[in-house]
Parts: C-alpha cells; structure tokens; sequence
C-alpha cells in the first residue's frame, strides 16, 4: 500500500478529544442526510467484488488502518490494509464469496492510534461483479511515459492515422473543416472579464458568469480540435495556431475570471480543455512553453483539489463537483511525472469513481437529477470512462449502475417526446436530443435495447470532434426487441416511477411520473415528494411549474423549490421542507401489469416547519396512491392526518387553463389532447385558478402556465382525496359513469371504461388496494391486490 499525508486542506470540523494513547475519539456519529454514509453498510450483500470501503473522515489523523475478517471478533484477519490516504480504501484483490466482517481506526502524525470502530457486516455472493482497484504505484506506472495521455496512447496513433484515410474519413474530413475555419477565424484569446461591483446573480452577473464559460470553451476546445488533428496529418499551420492559443491562455490570471473558484463554469472546461492540448500538442511546445504550463496548471489543480478533497470523498451531492472530480482527474494524467501534486489529482479522482460514484442513482439505473442534468454529467462522464479505459485499463462500464443506465431515457423519454420528467430545464427536454449519448452507452455496454432506441429515432450519432473520431471505431450493436420488457419500471433507489401504456412511441403513449425519494429535494432534483406528472398522446397535461430564470432567483428558490409548483398537497399552506436531502419520501409498494399499474407513496416526514432550534412535523401520514387502469383511467388517492385540524389544498398545475364546471367535472385541453377530471372526495371543494406564479420569473423569461388549487371546506385532522383523471385524444370517448361508496373499511370506487368496468377497493389506514376489472361482456379478470404498507 502506499501512502500521501492526510492534506491540511480537510475542512471537516470535528470535536476531538485527547485521550491518554489515543490521537482522538474516533467519530462515529450516524451518517447523516448530504452523507455518503459507511460502506458497505452493516448486514448488506455488496453488488461489486470487492467492495469500496468508506468512512467518516475527521481531523487530526494522518493515516488509516482497515481490517476485514470472516467473525466478529476478528479473530484472523483476512484482509488489511495500512496509511491509507483518506477515508475511503478498495483493495486491489477479491475477497472469496462469504460472510466478513470490517472496522477502521486512524493514525495521527505521531503514529498514535485511536480506537477500532466498530465492526460491520457484509456479505460477498457467488454471482459478483469483479472490479479490484490497482494499487497506487501500479495504477501510475499505466500511464504513457510520453504523450499524448488522454483518450489515446502514443502506440495509437498509427491506427488512427490509417483510420483517418479509411473508415473514420468523414469524420476526419469535418475536423479538417473545423481546423480551417479555425485557421481563418481565430477565437479570441484576452482574458474575460471580473464580475466587477454588480449584483451577484443579476442580468448583467448571468452574462459574465455564463458569457465567461463559452469564451472559454471557443478558445481551448478550438486549440484542442486543432491540435488533435495535428496529430492525425502533421499539418503544422494547426500545431501553430493551437500553440499560440495554448499559451495566450495560459497568460490568464489562474485564480481570475476563469479560476474554479471565482466561476467554476468556465474553470472546469479550462481545465480539461487546456490539458488535452497540452498533451496533443506536447512534441510541438518549447520546453519554456511547457514549464510556463504546468505552472498554470499546477496553481489551478491545486485549488480544485483543495476545495474537492477529502470533502467529496464523505459528501459527494454538490451538483458541481460531482464534474470537476474527473476533470481533475484528466489533468492528473496530462501533467503526471511534470507536475508533483498530479499523481494526487489522479488517485483522488480514481478514489472517487471507485469508493463514491456515482451518486445521484442506484444500481437500477435511475437518476435523482433529471433528463437534463443526466445527459449532462453521464455524457461528459463518459470522457472520462474513455480515458481511464485507455490511460489506466479500468473500465467504467463494469460498475452495475452502468449496466442499468439506459433504461433511465427508454422509460422517461419514450420515442419523440417533449418534456423530461422532473428535475431543473426539463420542460423543452426532447428524446431525441439524448440519442448522441444512448448511443454511446448502447456502443460500450453492447446492449441492444439501447440499440434500438436510438434507431427508432433515426439511428446512432455521434458527438462529432476529435472524441466522435475516436468514438467512430466502436463495434456496432445489434438492436434487441423491446417487447419482452414490461411497459412501466419502478426506479427505486431515486424513488421514481415510470408508468407507460408503450415505450415505442410518445405519440401513442399515455404516461404518469411519480416521485417520493429517499434522496428528497435536493439539488436539481427539487421537487416535492408524492408529486406527479401527466403526458399523454404526445401532449404535457400536468406539469411541474415554472422556469428557472436563474439558479437560486427568487422565482426559482421561492416558487418552483416549493411544493406549490407541483401537482401536490399543502397543509396550511405550508409545504415540504424545500432543497433538502433531509425531506425525504419513500416508495412503500409497486406493481405492474400489462393492464394496470400501482404505485404507493409516503411523504410525511418531509413536512416540516422549524420552531426555534427544533422542527415540528406538520403530518402523521400523508400516502398517496396511484392506480392507472391502461390506459384511460388513472386515480389517485391520498390519505392525510395531522396532529391538529388543518386546512389541506391540493394543486394541479398545466400549460392551458382548467375548465372548472363543478368538481367533478373539471376539463383539461392541451391542443388535441384532452383530460376529465373528477375530485370525488371530499365534498365542497372551493376551486382557485391563477396564471401567476408567486413570485414570477424575471420579465425576459416569457411564461404562461395555470394553477389550479383545491381546498377542503374547513380544518380537518384527517381527509382522503380520491380523484379520477381520464386522459384521451381531443373527440375521443370519455365515459362519465363514476361513484364513490363508502364504506366500513374505505372507499369502493367503481368507475366506467369504454369497453367494461373498473371496480377499485381503497382501504383508509393501511391495508390493501384491490382492482378489479370486467370486460364490455361482463367476464371479469384476475384481480389485481396491492397493500399500501
């Protein structure tokens, strides 16, 4: 094992206390929401051998010590592992499938030891996903001595060069355009501008900040596509423009306007931009040139590492960092052996893909943050798949959650859809954008569901550039029939929902989102648990409100962050705890069949209001269930109960205005796309309708959408809504017929389809849901019984 010092840039605070023998008390604290948490956590079945281990971090220690045993007395040690760098450790070997035990202990500068933590259990299967990391000094010696380093070897380059005049022509053809135009336009090269003394986050602060990242990015992209085509033909006339963009940016101050810190959105793409063609360009550069560059980048990976470690390794959710750990990762391996704090970048970077990431998912391939922000960061994570794969041997797409992760947009984004679900700027979000990136995960994974989505809306593409050059080699997959799939999929650990009548075509398609999430409202992915949405035939029905105007405004922090933005349920107008991990919801059941879909929420916990240093829940219960009859009838029933009578109001929210002629009639029309819905209970609802958010966005951001709020006719400590939506196409048949009986034990709800009956039992308390349908003849199905514990 090797070994760093633990750096004096760890910002956790944590009380230690001196005891004779020991460094400190070791921090054991539970882990708590924002945590990565103890890994493997105690009594789990790993999915990955080995296993990464991860602990909480805490000052004054200099190393740490980890055991694994098969009996917890750690009688025979089967595994250790000494100065281990930071908190987190995966062995380069597997462990023999089994049972074993593991704890930790950490070392201060003096070789003083606290403590062994306590012992945790994990069990290894037979069936298990190999994936050991190689030790530090193996992992370096991977590196080429020479260069270039980043998505390709020096050995490679014969290869490609053949390729260029072969296979991969068009593709060298278009580089050569872009180089071109290069040469007879150049990008502009003086620094950008300081924000200066304006408002932080007003107009003219969003033009810089933003204004400063595409500036950027026109002047180091365009020298890295001229120097990575240097490469492939010798023309120097590139070599010599991308040289004198290289060190004209060089020139900019590090910890400026494009430092990390001052505006990480142009620091980051300076940062792996300019390391691709350095190293692109490294034979062509005076050794004076080559100095000057490390010295810049030395000063800017330094302070990315700084803020990124060891915090990232315990709290890995801030959005941002989650792309700046594999960016400095890439500069790692350009200036490794030329830069002394390199080989650090890259064994964090490498520490984090292993032991922390990714994050904003689970094994079953869903995503916390949305369509947007998943193409975002996969996409540009795959740069950084492509250049472990060829730098270090590691392969990214062993990890499970890769294995899943593209029946995320198959299940999202059915086939020319428009809208993204939830999370940030997904209202404009259309499938057919995500097909560049599906093609690349159908390309490395070989899975030909994938595949055949991406040919469904015309076939693989490309990113284009030098990395859709090297990407044009990939082996190409055959497409698989997606009729062996289900139509509708339970993400569970993001606590979504996708529930379809097809996944061939959004045109024909009715579908519900449905969130309550163990990862809350944090981050992008903000919105309130026990939320919904509403597509059908191609059309938004029921929406999720508001546009960010920019991130943390006033309209986006106090409006869309808040549950009324949401087709939802607020108690004294009071909502969920907004932009929290703590405000958590949970999926407590799910079915699917080919007729008909549930899938049960509970979302209490995550209403709560602060009174002085403590919180009080404002609920006891607040479950909602969603039954869609495929593909005409969907219901959704909630069950609320608060400590002491309160107001309760329920939201719904669409691009066009609700017709409310009582409350169970209320129409819905978006273009050729209509929606009847029935509040059935309670009685005497009093309906509001507004086209205003509160507060708005900034004038420049156009926005027209209606709200439509429905509240119960006095304080209560306990209401059940049951309310029908029947989606269909404008000029369709709506059947009309539906009552709601009450009874000892709920609710019987029985409710006319165009071709038969639907007969659904709601329990009040819990206790089980149970559908019931019959055919235009009467014969009945095989009932469908779910429970909403």
């Amino acid at each position: 094992m090797s070994s760093r010092p633990f750096t004096a840039s760890t910002w956790f605070v944590v009380l230690a206390v001196s005891l004779p023998g020991f460094a400190a008390e070791l921090d054991e604290r539970p882990t708590r929401p924002g945590e990565w948490g103890y890994r493997p956590t105690d009594g789990t079945t790993v999915a990955v051998n080995p296993p990464g281990f991860v602990w909480r971090p805490q000052r004054k220690i200099a190393a740490w010590q980890l055991e694994v045993a098969n009996d917890r007395e750690l009688a025979k040690v089967t595994y250790r592992a000494d100065d281990i760098a930071w908190n987190v450790h995966c062995p380069s070997k597997t462990f023999p499938a089994g049972d074993y035990v593991w704890r930790y202990r950490g070392v201060d500068a003096k070789g003083v030891k606290t403590p062994w933590s306590q012992v945790r259990a994990f069990s290894v299967p037979a069936e298990c996903l190999e994936m050991p990391l190689p030790g530090r000094e193996e992992l370096l010696a991977r590196i080429p001595a020479s260069h270039p380093r980043l998505f390709l070897r020096p050995e490679d380059l014969p290869r490609l060069r053949k390729l260029a005049q072969a296979d991969l022509k068009p593709q060298y053809e278009q580089l050569k355009k872009t180089c071109d135009r290069l040469l007879k336009n150049p990008p502009p090269t003086e620094e950008p501008p300081t924000y200066g003394d304006i408002e932080r986050k007003g107009e003219k602060w969003r033009e810089i900040w933003w204004g400063n990242r595409v500036y950027t990015i026109k002047a180091l992209n365009g020298a890295a596509t001229l120097a990575f085509t240097r490469l492939l033909d010798g023309n120097d006339d590139y070599g010599r423009l991308a040289r004198k963009i290289l060190m004209q940016c060089a020139e900019w101050d590090p910890k400026g306007a494009t430092g990390y810190r001052y505006n990480d959105e142009a620091g980051m793409p300076y940062a792996y931009y300019f390391s691709r063609t350095y190293t692109y360009l490294y034979d062509l550069l005076s050794e004076e040139e080559r100095q000057k560059c490390r010295e810049v980048m030395r000063i800017r990976g330094e302070e990315m590492f700084k803020h990124l470690c060891p915090r990232h390794l315990w709290n890995p959710y801030a959005s941002h960092s989650n792309r700046a750990w594999h960016y400095l990762g890439e500069l790692g391996i350009a200036f490794h052996g030329e830069i002394p704090e390199a080989d650090n970048w890259l064994w964090f970077a490498v520490n984090v893909f292993q032991n922390v990431y990714p994050v904003w998912c689970d094994d079953d391939g869903g995503w916390h943050e949305g369509t947007l922000y998943w193409s975002s960061y996969i996409g540009r994570f795959t740069w950084w798949a492509d250049v472990m794969r060829s730098a270090l041997g590691i392969d990214a797409f062993c990890k499970p959650y890769f294995s899943q992760v593209g029946y995320y947009p198959m299940y999202l984004m059915p086939p020319n859809k428009l809208g993204g679900g939830f999370g940030d700027c997904n209202g404009g979000a259309r499938s057919s954008r995500l097909v560049p990136l599906v093609s690349q995960l159908a390309a490395q994974s070989g899975n030909g569901h994938w595949q055949w989505y991406v040919e469904q809306m015309g076939g693989p593409k490309g990113e284009g550039g030098y990395i859709g050059f090297l990407r044009g080699a990939l082996p190409k997959v055959k497409a698989k029939s997606i009729d062996e799939l289900p139509t509708s999929r339970l993400f569970a650990g993001t606590g979504q929902a996708y529930l379809n009548t097809t996944l061939k075509d959004a045109a024909n398609d009715v579908q519900l989102v449905f969130k309550s999430s163990p990862f809350g409202t944090q981050s992008h992915g903000y919105e309130a648990n026990n939320s919904f949405l509403l597509w059908a035939y191609g059309e938004n029905l029921l929406i999720r409100s508001g546009r960010r105007d920019i991130y943390g405004s006033d309209h986006h922090k106090n409006w869309m962050w808040s549950t009324r933005s949401v087709n939802n349920i607020t108690v004294d107008s009071q909502g969920q705890v907004p932009h929290s991990a703590a405000s958590q919801g949970r999926i407590v059941a799910f079915r699917t069949t080919p007729k008909v879909d549930v899938v049960v929420g509970e979302a209490a916990d995550a209403y709560r209001v602060k009174e002085g240093k403590n919180e009080r829940h404002l609920l006891d219960r607040f479950t909602r269930a969603v039954i869609f009859v495929k593909p005409e009838l969907i219901v959704v029933y909630d069950q609320l109960a608060v400590p002491q009578p309160s107001m309760f109001t329920y939201a719904l929210h669409a691009n066009e205005p609700f017709d409310v002629q009582q409350q169970r009639d209320v129409r819905l029309t978006v273009n050729k796309v209509g929606c009847k819905i029935s509040f059935l209970a309670p009685e005497e609802l009093k309906f509001e309708q507004t086209d205003q958010c509160d507060p708005n966005p900034r004038p420049r951001v156009k926005l027209r959408e209606f709200h439509l709020t429905a509240s119960a006719p006095e304080k209560v400590k306990n209401v059940e809504f049951v309310t029908l939506y029947r989606p269909h196409r404008k000029g369709g048949a709506v059947p009309e017929e539906a009552s709601l009986k009450r009874t000892n034990d709920g609710y019987v709800l029985s409710a006319r389809l165009i071709d038969g009956d639907a007969v659904i039992e709601l329990p009040v308390g819990d206790g089980k849901i149970r559908v019931q349908q019959t055919d235009a003849e009467g014969k009945a199905a095989a009932p469908l019984v779910v429970s909403t514990k």
